[in-house]
């Protein structure tokens, strides 16, 4: 019929326009997609940055972990570099440079970026080798003073050996198997469970007015 034939033209026709417009179903690839809840605030965190974060001092050779802050779009990292830790090589007014090591196929690149202040934080990654470095510094001068010889296994850091043996005494009790009890059914009149109403069984039932019940 010519309706059939005008639907077919009209299919074609929108056919034609979506093949020349491309992919219409294309995933996006910009610079920010994926990020919806990457660089998403918790809960109380919206807002304008506080000016303690300005306060803080940074030098070079520190350790950084770079975090994305979403209330601040200049100087904002690639969503790559969201969430790894790196070592600050410059420092200037507004940001600090920071070098992260990034795996390609077969090889480690370094990487300089430039992060402003806002998208960065001190990393405590370092903080259990300093500590280790100090307590090592303080037991030398310790042996040194007394003129004993240092012993370097002491100052090793030592895996965590097997639990202690023990004995696990048990009071003596006699043995008591639970079970289940069996159902019994019993049956309650309704007026038993009734404040006002008491009941008891033997007492007869009153007579009914009215004409007898034939049988």
């Amino acid at each position: 019929s010519n309706s059939g034939g005008h639907k077919g033209r009209d299919f074609g026709e929108a056919h034609a326009r979506h093949s020349a417009m491309g992919k219409t179903r294309q995933k996006s690839t910009g610079y920010r997609a994926r990020t919806r809840d990457l660089f998403s605030r918790g809960h109380r965190q919206h807002g304008m940055v506080g000016l303690s974060t300005f306060m803080r001092t940074f030098k070079v050779g520190e350790r950084v972990d770079i975090v994305a802050n979403a209330s601040q779009h200049k100087g904002m990292p690639f969503k790559f570099y969201h969430g790894r830790t790196g070592v600050i090589w410059n420092v200037t007014k507004r940001a600090v440079g920071v070098e992260v090591n990034k795996i390609h196929r077969q090889r480690q690149i370094k990487k300089r970026i430039h992060v402003r202040l806002e998208h960065v934080r001190k990393s405590n990654c370092d903080v259990q080798h300093k500590r280790r470095c100090n307590e090592n510094d303080a037991y030398k001068k310790a042996c040194k003073e007394k003129g004993e010889p240092v012993e370097r296994k002491t100052m090793k850091r030592q895996p965590e050996g097997p639990k202690p043996a023990m004995v696990v005494k048990a009071k003596k009790t006699s043995i008591e198997t639970l079970t289940a009890l069996p159902y019994v059914f019993k049956a309650k009149n309704n007026t038993e469970n009734r404040g006002d109403v008491k009941y008891n069984p033997k007492k007869e039932l009153p007579e009914i007015p009215g004409p007898p019940m034939q049988d």
